[in-house]
């Protein structure tokens, strides 16, 4: 149970009664009904709030129960602003014989690893270069009105059509990646700004839904690669990812699919990611904005659709590709409760950097940094790399990084290896 203790002031008025907590009971409350959360000591009853966060209710309830200092500190760019929605929810700190850190994690990694952040912060690495975003912006809306001008000019023929969908195909992708930089609050100071933005980019240029993206995209952030918390990996009735879950469906003959064959069938996702972009998605609906600003400039809806249908199939294999680079390859599994630069270093990797792979991932070529400061602009991300690759050796934590086109290979690698373990335990055990 938790203990009580009171502080007494200098004007003799009884103080608030502080209430102190073991690890042992804050991780009794690690359900959706009864959620607490640990940050920077203190201890937080967010069951009844946790559906007002803006970031989702799920997000928090994957860390109900444990220390998520480092987990608040990476996704809000203003963290003082933020604790005045904590104070009201604060039911007491941990006891002082208690670590800071549970289930025996690394004290003195996480405590570089917060040093590391300090650091970062005092070289500026994450205030925003306006010139950056506003070329980059620049040459997206540059691409889409040469689309619209190719079509005013020179009709719908074969070679105006496929030289639309290249463009099109392009300025979606780098749209996606743009987005992205908003959805982080990685650009402005203020998270409403960003969040403004944000909204115009994916839903007017994209045509997709911000609520969707937040919903899914900071659960992948805050529990990587981890089944039931990372909803990207949650694909049972497609593949079976990793070492361990394969062999546990294939135990109990679960067959939704030849998963033995998902490395082949793998490239059949485009098409599933393909026909979500071009389709209604129930969650848009809350946003109010769908289709994408460059298919209402083409006058003639219907004569277009081809060249939009073709760029849709094009971006979806770019997208896929470059999202699944950094994480397929990587270890997939249950929560293991590791600290927050242990776990995402276990189910993340990099790209070797060049000009081009910079462009071309929208920088997720340096995926690792982005998921350790997901606030941090990614124009900034090869400052902070020496950095971490330095901690990282120090406590012997794997840095991983692999030239592009081994990326790509790795993924239906890894999707054979996680088939074949999958048959073997269907057959044989």
């Amino acid at each position: 149970m938790g203990k009580g203790g009171e502080q007494g002031g200098d004007s003799g008025e009884p103080a608030a009664q502080i209430r102190f907590y073991t690890w042992e009971e804050i991780q009794k409350h690690n359900l959706r009904t009864d959620s607490w959360l640990v940050i920077e000591r203190k201890v937080y009853n967010v069951t009844k709030w946790v559906k007002r966060h803006p970031g989702g209710q799920r997000v928090i309830n994957h860390s109900a129960g444990e220390d998520a200092t480092d987990a608040f500190q990476a996704f809000h760019i203003n963290p003082t602003l933020v604790q005045k929605f904590l104070k009201p929810l604060l039911i007491g700190e941990l006891a002082p014989g208690e670590p800071s850190q549970d289930r025996g994690k690394n004290s003195q990694l996480v405590e570089d690893f917060r040093t590391l952040r300090k650091t970062a912060e005092d070289m500026n690495l994450f205030r925003a270069s306006p010139l950056f975003f506003s070329l980059y912006l620049g040459h997206i809306i540059a691409m889409e009105v040469v689309a619209w001008l190719m079509v005013s000019y020179f009709g719908t023929g074969w070679i105006t059509t496929l030289i639309l969908a290249c463009i099109l195909t392009t300025s979606q992708a780098q749209a996606g990646w743009l987005q992205h930089d908003f959805g982080h609050l990685s650009v402005f100071k203020k998270s409403s700004w960003n969040h403004i933005v944000h909204k115009f980019v994916i839903g007017h240029l994209k045509g997709a839904s911000a609520n969707w993206w937040n919903h899914r995209h900071f659960q992948h952030h805050a529990k990587p690669n981890i089944f039931k918390k990372d909803p990207d990996v949650n694909m049972l009735h497609i593949f079976v990812l990793g070492d361990t879950q394969p062999v546990e469906y294939g135990k109990k003959k679960l067959k939704y699919l030849p998963y033995n064959h998902q490395h082949e069938y793998f490239f059949l996702r485009f098409f599933f990611f393909s026909s979500f972009h071009t389709l209604p998605d129930p969650n848009t609906f809350r946003d109010p904005h769908f289709f994408p600003l460059c298919w209402t400039l083409l006058q003639d809806f219907s004569s277009h659709l081809f060249p939009i249908l073709l760029g849709r199939f094009l971006e979806s294999h770019w997208f896929v590709w470059v999202t699944q680079m950094n994480h397929i390859p990587m270890e997939i599994d249950s929560e293991k409760h590791r600290d927050w630069l242990s776990s995402q270093m276990a189910a993340t990797c990099n790209i070797e950097q060049s000009f081009f792979n910079d462009w071309f991932t929208g920088h997720l070529n340096f995926q690792i940094e982005h998921h350790l400061f997901p606030t941090m602009p990614r124009h900034n991300f090869w400052k902070v790399k020496p950095l971490v690759k330095s901690l990282c050796a120090k406590y012997g934590v794997q840095y991983e990084e692999k030239p592009l086109g081994k990326a790509f290979v790795d993924i239906v690698g890894s999707l054979k290896k996680s088939g074949d373990l999958w048959l073997d335990a269907y057959l044989h055990k």
